[in-house]
């Protein structure tokens, strides 16, 4: 039984631990002049950031660990709905675009991937579009 237990606790391991956005990579800026799906549908031919299509799934993945209704591990407001992430819009882009180690640098777990910081701003540029 043992002998079974040690691969599975390995495999576990590297799962959970292989997992994380904390890759430098993540952070580069990416030239995607190729795509041209949607030229002219938006800022720089992207197409019109939406809460519901592009931030939400960014602020669920990232911040309702400790931002959910009611907040937790010493959160001082939630971020789940579409009102309490467009109140908060400039605090959060503050926060989440520091670079990990900074004080108030979110979220505590490292920084979010640069693309996703840029769909954010991009989002607040656009008016907040629901």
């Amino acid at each position: 039984m043992k002998n079974i237990l040690k691969p599975i606790l390995l495999f576990s391991a590297v799962l959970v631990f292989g997992c994380t956005n904390d890759s430098e990579s993540d952070l580069l800026i990416v030239d995607d002049t190729e795509n041209t799906d949607n030229e002219g549908d938006g800022e720089n031919g992207n197409a019109t950031v939406t809460f519901s299509a592009n931030i939400q799934p960014i602020i669920t993945s990232n911040c309702l660990g400790c931002h959910s209704s009611p907040p937790r591990n010493g959160a001082p407001f939630a971020l789940v709905t579409y009102d309490q992430v467009r109140t908060r819009n400039a605090g959060v882009l503050n926060t989440i675009s520091k670079q990990t180690g900074e004080p108030n640098a979110m979220p505590p777990s490292g920084r979010i991937p640069q693309s996703s910081i840029d769909l954010i701003e991009q989002w607040i540029e656009e008016g907040l579009v629901e």
